[in-house]
């Protein structure tokens, strides 16, 4: 059953936006069909009623927390680099956590500013997307070792998509398969797939069955489409692998996540590691209860 009381960590949120279309800028150039140079986000197809946008005079800060009162959730994690959510850090400092996103194509910068953003800001993850980098990056190329590396340093996460990209660019460099050789490469190093994994998740389950420190997070999905494989996963030997992450307000409201939350069916010892605790002791996060 699902438990009201458990103070929701969620993975992957935001804060709308009165100019959201300007954050995907990169990746509409990326793109070459005609439709994607329209589309304020470049997987926009994949979604319905978008909540990104945040009307002129509204504080997007307010209207995140907002959202997480109603739904539950105590703690999100955001990316730094945006003006809502340093803002949101400093006005909210129980209820944020620091993230940084990384491009790996310039190495010894990209690794500055790992180092610095922990040393100024705590970062509890650094996060990254293979396909939208430009060039795009594998998984398991070179580049992204050093990150890797000084992610272990830091005793920090890396969040990876995997599977399949939404926008629309290639998405090899996002294989599953990639993330084999980095365990292998990289045994003390956490590293969680975001987005899916599809249509290899159910190689992602294989390869969090051999590898500890690989680990899955659901965003991006609304929860009536989580993955079957990821869900029978959980209800067996992954109750400790598989993470709750949303994807507020890029693709989906935290109101239609939590309504639709309660029908999956995880059993009874999956929530609270799920919902919550695997988030705290993967990511090091603590829930001001």
């Amino acid at each position: 059953m699902y438990p009201t009381d458990v103070g929701v960590v969620d993975l992957m949120i935001g804060f709308p936006s009165r100019d959201a279309e300007r954050h995907y800028a990169n990746l509409r150039a990326m793109a070459t069909d005609a439709e994607s140079q329209t589309m304020a986000f470049p997987a926009g197809y994949m979604f319905k009623d978008v909540p990104d946008r945040s009307d002129d005079g509204n504080d997007p800060v307010a209207e995140t927390v907002e959202a997480m009162d109603r739904n539950g959730v105590a703690l999100g994690l955001v990316g730094l680099g945006n003006e809502s959510a340093e803002e949101a850090l400093e006005r909210f400092p129980t209820r944020f956590a620091p993230s940084l996103e990384v491009d790996p194509n310039r190495i010894g910068k990209t690794v500055r500013r790992i180092r610095e953003a922990h040393a100024t800001h705590g970062i509890k993850a650094v996060t990254t997307f293979p396909a939208g980098c430009n060039p795009q990056v594998p998984v398991s190329d070179r580049r992204y070792y050093p990150i890797y590396q000084t992610c272990v340093d830091l005793d920090i996460p890396i969040v990876s998509n995997a599977g399949i990209a939404g926008p629309r660019v290639p998405s090899a460099c996002q294989d599953v398969i990639h993330f084999d050789q980095v365990c292998y490469d990289f045994p003390d190093l956490r590293i969680v797939m975001r987005h899916g994994a599809e249509p290899w998740e159910e190689l992602a389950v294989k390869l969090m069955l051999k590898w500890p420190g690989l680990y899955y997070m659901t965003s991006a999905f609304a929860p009536k489409y989580y993955p079957k494989a990821i869900i029978d996963y959980a209800n067996t030997r992954g109750s400790d692998k598989i993470l709750y992450a949303g994807y507020y307000p890029m693709g989906l409201s935290l109101d239609r996540i939590f309504a639709e939350l309660r029908d999956v069916p995880f059993r009874d010892h999956v929530w609270r590691p799920f919902l919550r605790e695997n988030a705290e002791r993967v990511f090091g996060l603590t829930v001001a209860d």
